[in-house]
């Protein structure tokens, strides 16, 4: 290999490194880490929920059946196992059918650990994303026309535009957009938009929303439509501890007449720890690439991890530790309850050690979780990670939880918690076991 050849290689690979670690670059600049022969988001083969319900339709082993008023929405939450009471409505203009929402006719979502389906009325299409293990978030359509046969088309990028970026971690992701939505239903912008998730303080989340549900004095924007004038200084009370929202628009037309308010929080929560676990995938993939490459230009042995890759790596295993351990989480200041059952449903499908504890479980008085460590570490996309980023995440929470290691970065965590939360690990997960 000549010295020309040698240069304009590590120039790419360079260049892979510098793209792979700027968080503030566009999405058009990212797409290159995932849209390349390592990740190849937009053809590799995924094996998704959706995919997996897309196979049994071709081979007539799953149908759908069409209902009048809401297309192929009931047949395909039944097929999915998402349940009704995960419903939340958004009327801000902020998706692919902006001009189907309005504060009159949200947009209704519903969702389970791995499948978010959006629904709106008069709709074209119902609106699928979905986790692959490997791949991460996976974007999908199906049309709601009675005389075609349902059929499940997978975007190919145009998705990415709104779900790639460093709103959704730098790769194909979900997000929660907060916005000061007018009467349209159209973002205010000059007034600031907020990516929400359990961090965020609660009188920044959901605007551009409905809520139901009960949370004492605190206030947030959901519930409300404000004006161009300034929209941070208007009053929230109108919109807050709502059981009902049925005065504000008609909700027979949807499957139920709530926007959970425990069902926002969780699925703030699930969709960043999702894009967290995708961003810690790709990162490695590509961390061990680049260097695998280096090797043979270097003359390494060939399994030689550089120091730049360990670091990539390690990074991305600090950013899955503490997103799994609900670091920096808004503490509630006051009981909340929703409206729709989701809280009991949501507990009620969680694995169960022998002293009857789960992930799943809610403590919704101080926080969202009775033990705060992320339910989806039994997801298939987490035991799906690569083995050099999975054991360094094992690893650290072990260190954390058994050692009480960085307990200043962990103060919500006190030691019999760390001890609960290591002894339900151990039981559901071998490694976490001495």
């Amino acid at each position: 290999m000549n010295c020309i050849t040698i240069y304009r290689r590590l120039r790419a690979c360079l260049l892979v490194v510098v793209i792979g670690t700027c968080g503030s670059l566009p999405a058009a600049a990212q797409s290159g880490t995932f849209e390349g022969p390592v990740i190849d988001y937009l053809n590799a083969e995924v094996n998704d929920p959706v995919a997996q319900l897309a196979a049994k339709m071709e081979t007539g082993e799953q149908t759908l059946a069409y209902d009048d008023q809401h297309g192929y929405l009931p047949a395909v939450l039944a097929a999915l196992d998402i349940p009704l009471s995960s419903q939340t409505l958004v009327f801000s203009k902020t998706s692919l059918q902006l001009q189907r929402i309005s504060p009159r006719r949200p947009r209704a979502i519903y969702f389970n650990d791995d499948v978010y389906v959006g629904w709106c009325q008069r709709g074209d299409v119902l609106e699928f994303a979905a986790t692959d293990p490997q791949q991460g978030a996976t974007f999908y359509t199906l049309t709601q026309e009675r005389d075609e046969p349902p059929t499940f088309i997978r975007d190919r990028g145009q998705c990415l535009s709104c779900h790639a970026s460093s709103r959704t971690q730098n790769v194909p992701g979900y997000l929660i957009r907060s916005v000061f939505a007018d009467a349209a239903g159209h973002p205010i912008l000059g007034s600031g938009t907020f990516t929400t998730d359990h961090t965020s303080p609660f009188e920044e989340r959901w605007g551009g929303w409905y809520v139901t549900g009960k949370h004492g004095d605190m206030r947030h924007m959901g519930n409300k439509i404000f004006t161009q004038r300034d929209p941070r200084a208007e009053e929230r009370e109108s919109g807050a501890n709502r059981e009902t929202v049925d005065d504000l628009f008609s909700v027979a037309s949807y499957l139920t007449p709530h926007s959970d308010l425990v069902a926002l929080m969780v699925l703030e929560h699930q969709t960043q720890m999702h894009n967290a676990i995708a961003a810690a995938n790709y990162e490695t993939r590509l961390a061990l690439a680049q260097s695998f490459e280096m090797n043979e230009l270097l003359d390494r042995e060939p399994g030689h991890i550089s120091d730049s890759a360990e670091r990539r790596i390690d990074s991305a295993a600090q950013r899955v530790v503490s997103y799994l351990l609900l670091r920096d989480e808004f503490p509630l200041r006051a009981p909340v309850s929703g409206t729709s059952g989701f809280a009991e449903e949501f507990v009620a499908r969680g694995r169960r050690d022998p002293h009857g504890r789960s992930l799943r479980d809610l403590d919704l008085n101080t926080r969202l979780f009775r033990y705060p460590c992320s339910y989806l570490i039994e997801s298939p996309a987490f035991d799906a990670l690569p083995e050099e980023v999975r054991s360094r995440i094992v690893a650290r929470l072990k260190r954390i939880l058994r050692d009480g290691e960085e307990s200043e970065h962990y103060p919500h965590l006190t030691a019999e918690l760390r001890s609960e939360i290591l002894e339900i690990l151990a039981f559901f997960k071998p490694e976490f076991r001495d």
